[in-house]
C-alpha cells in the first residue's frame, strides 16, 4: 500500500526528529502534497544494547509485534529509527510483508568514497558490538575509528542517556568532548550512528567534522522510495 510505515518510539524524540525531517524532505506545497505516514511509537521495546551486549532481556518479540502492527496497517515500506534496532534487521526483515530500510546502508551511501574520509562511528555499545556500520563502511573499501570504550565512548554513551532524558545542553557538551576526541584521531566524517546523537549535535562543537545524520539519511531514503511511487498525489488510497 502507498504509505510509509514507521517503527519508532526507540526512543521517543529521536522519532519526532525522524519525521520532522521526513516533512521538511517532501516537497510540498499543501497538505495533500505530503506523504501518508503511519506510526507505531512503542516505547517499552526491551533496551536494544543492552540485549545486543547479553545485559538485557530479548527484544525481538517485541520488534516483530511492531512489524506486525505495521504489516495489519499495509504500510508500502518501514524505517526504524532507531540503530541498534537493526541488529535484527534480518528477523524484522522476514516478518514484514514490505521491505524494511536499512539505516547503515542509507548512511554509507551518503559518504563519497573518493574524498578520502576518515569515518568516526558514533553509536552505542551494542550497535558497535553487532558491527553492521563497520560491515557496510568495509564493504566500499572505507576506514573507520572506533571510540576508545573507556575514553570517547563513555562520553557518547553518556550523550545518549541525556537526549533520552531530556537535557540536550548536558547531551550537546558529552557530544563535543568525544568529536574533539574523534578529530584527534584524524576523523574527518562522523557517522551519528544512534538517532539521539543527532539532536544533541545541534548544540555541539564538532570540530570541524564532516556529520553524516542516521535519522536524516533514513528520511531521505524514505521520501525517496515514496516518491519514486507517487505516494504524494492525490487519490493515495487506491
Amino acid at each position: 500500500m502507498s504509505r510509509i510505515g514507521v517503527f519508532g518510539g526507540m526512543g521517543p524524540s529521536a522519532t519526532v526528529d525522524f519525521l520532522d525531517k521526513l516533512v521538511k524532505l517532501t516537497p510540498a506545497s499543501r497538505d495533500q502534497d505530503h506523504l501518508p505516514v503511519i506510526v507505531a511509537s512503542l516505547p517499552h521495546i526491551h533496551d536494544r544494547s543492552s540485549a545486543i551486549l547479553g545485559r538485557g532481556r530479548d527484544p525481538l518479540p517485541q520488534l516483530l509485534a511492531g512489524i506486525d502492527m505495521l504489516n495489519q496497517a499495509a504500510v508500502g515500506v518501514i524505517a526504524i529509527p532507531c540503530n541498534s534496532s537493526h541488529h535484527w534487521f534480518d528477523e524484522m526483515s522476514r516478518s514484514s510483508k514490505a521491505p524494511l530500510l536499512h539505516i547503515a546502508k542509507t548512511c554509507v551511501e551518503a559518504i563519497d568514497a573518493a574524498a578520502g574520509s576518515r569515518v568516526a562511528i558514533f553509536a552505542t555499545r551494542g550497535a558497535l558490538a553487532s558491527g553492521f556500520y563497520q560491515r557496510e563502511l568495509l564493504a566500499r573499501g572505507m576506514n573507520f575509528i572506533l571510540p576508545d570504550s573507556e575514553g570517547a565512548q563513555k562520553q557518547v554513551d553518556s550523550c545518549i542517556r541525556e537526549v533520552k532524558a531530556g537535557n540536550l545542553e548536558a547531551g550537546a557538551q558529552q557530544l563535543s568532548q568525544a568529536c574533539q576526541d574523534a578529530v584527534r584521531q584524524g576523523a574527518t566524517t562522523l557517522i551519528m550512528g544512534c538517532t539521539e546523537i543527532p539532536i544533541a549535535s545541534r548544540s555541539a562543537d564538532v570540530f570541524g567534522l564532516t556529520l553524516v545524520d542516521s535519522s536524516l539519511e533514513l528520511a531521505r531514503a524514505s521520501v525517496a522510495f515514496a516518491l519514486a511511487r507517487g505516494w504524494n498525489r492525490p487519490g493515495w488510497d487506491s
